[in-house]
């Protein structure tokens, strides 16, 4: 990984995808930033930014992920950036203090349980389905937690984008940049980043160009080599 950092996983458990390595990307952090991982699995998210910001707090409720995650910060030396609250982030009021944070990031479940068929493995069906965690939760959990002018970045599926944008704005957030992320040139994208600030206007955003994951024969763009190799 990044700055020669390694990774522990469980193939038993949810083990992350790409999803998560585009979203640790996007952000633009201030170097003196406290940020917020809203459910980091097995810590995949501050592995990729901890250089960053000046520190991290790594939120997670499975408790096997939990015990990966603290392993593999001790494991790459940044246990002493990189903190982790084993926990519920829906009961964000016992576990933090009110807008204590300069940023936060997720890469949450998207799948309503209406839809799509849960994987059998329940860590991995927590991960994908809104067992757990709805984008009500994790909009709610990220305003309390962020200052004024915070910033949020979550990457999402595209097609719940009018729902995206009405949650954000109920809680007081308003996207500034967005970027489509399409699996190949031509076609609908199917994933979206996205960065929105606490208290802003409503108005200017950046729509950026789509990123585009593959080529027509099915092999990584250019961009996407890039982003694994930074």
């Amino acid at each position: 990984m990044r700055s020669g950092r390694v990774i522990i996983q469980d193939e038993n458990e949810f083990c992350f995808s790409m999803d998560a390595v585009l979203i640790a990307h996007f952000p633009r952090f201030k170097k003196n930033s406290r940020v917020i991982d809203l459910g980091t699995g097995t810590g995949v998210i501050p592995l990729l930014i901890a250089d960053d910001v000046k520190e991290i707090c790594a939120v997670e409720l499975n408790s096997r992920m939990a015990d990966l995650a603290r392993r593999n910060f001790e494991l790459n030396g940044l246990s002493e950036k990189i903190s982790v609250v084993e926990g519920d982030y829906r009961k964000h009021r016992e576990l933090f203090k009110a807008e204590s944070f300069d940023a936060a990031i997720a890469n949450p479940p998207y799948t309503p349980l209406t839809k799509g068929e849960a994987n059998k493995i329940s860590g991995i069906a927590r991960a994908r389905h809104e067992f757990t965690a709805t984008l009500e939760d994790v909009v709610t959990a990220a305003r309390f937690v962020l200052k004024f002018h915070g910033a949020f970045y979550m990457i999402h599926m595209a097609s719940r984008l009018c729902e995206i944008v009405d949650t954000l704005h109920r809680h007081q957030m308003e996207m500034k940049r967005l970027r489509p992320i399409q699996p190949k040139a031509g076609r609908d994208a199917n994933l979206i980043l996205l960065e929105a600030i606490v208290g802003a206007n409503v108005g200017n955003l950046k729509i950026l160009p789509p990123l585009i994951v593959h080529n027509d024969d099915g092999s990584y763009t250019d961009e996407i080599y890039k982003i694994y190799n930074t």
